[in-house]
């Protein structure tokens, strides 16, 4: 054998040791590199999405207490019960502030109705939407301006705002009718005073519908919460 053939045979060898190298140790590590890259995508990949899960979640979180205050807001004009005393103090202070004399309130039409000045409740009627119906005789003594102010006030104690949103300022009333007329006696004639009678609408949560569906501040409801508590619907106010 020549010097040549143990040269080529030498190369052949440390050829087959760098093979049998790369088989046994090289190559394996590759395939684990390229496992473990597979699997650091997928957990960034689901990081992401639990990224932006969370970015959700605390948004809805921000959104409900300002969703549960709007909500608490529209209880102020549909409330779940009557309160009529609540009402009486509503027309008091805004009788009060246009100067005018908040005469009587009378549960009904004012056709007979029996009167509920002491804050006796009204018998709710149900609607077509599904609210109890409460009619009241509303009268009032004052100026013609005066007065004109004040049933101003009383018809946007709830009202739809421009941008599609709802104000509310006080119990919902829906004014059927307004009749102005000379006192009933002459002490206020001389003083150029009226007689103001509105025949309106205020409105109750059906019985057994909670105002907030058991929501409280800090979380919602719980999903199995029973269909007579769901969060009511807002009446349509048309003005």
């Amino acid at each position: 054998m020549t010097t040549r053939d143990r040269l080529v045979l030498i190369v052949i060898a440390m050829l087959a040791l760098l093979a049998g190298g790369w088989l046994m140790l090289v190559s394996p590590e590759r395939e684990k590199a390229a496992k473990l890259e597979a699997q650091v995508n997928t957990a960034s990949t689901q990081l992401t999405s639990a990224e932006g899960e969370l970015a959700t979640a605390r948004g809805a979180q921000a959104r409900y207490s300002t969703a549960y205050t709007s909500i608490v807001n529209l209880g102020k004009a549909v409330p779940a019960s009557q309160e009529v005393p609540s009402l009486i103090f509503q027309l008091e202070q805004a009788s009060n502030l246009k100067r005018v004399d908040f005469t009587s309130i009378v549960s009904g039409t004012g056709n007979g109705g029996p009167a509920s000045g002491s804050g006796s409740a009204a018998t709710p009627a149900a609607s077509a939407s599904g609210f109890s119906q409460m009619p009241f005789t509303f009268v009032f003594n004052g100026n013609f301006f005066d007065l004109y102010r004040l049933f101003q006030q009383l018809n946007g104690f709830a009202q739809r705002t421009a941008d599609g949103g709802l104000q509310v300022r006080g119990r919902l009333l829906t004014i059927q009718s307004v009749r102005l007329a000379p006192p009933t006696t002459g002490a206020g004639t001389a003083h150029g005073l009226l007689t103001g009678t509105i025949t309106a609408t205020a409105y109750v949560l059906p019985a057994g519908q909670g105002l907030t569906g058991g929501a409280t501040p800090a979380a919602p409801a719980a999903s199995g919460a029973s269909a007579s508590s769901s969060s009511p619907t807002t009446p349509a106010i048309v003005r």
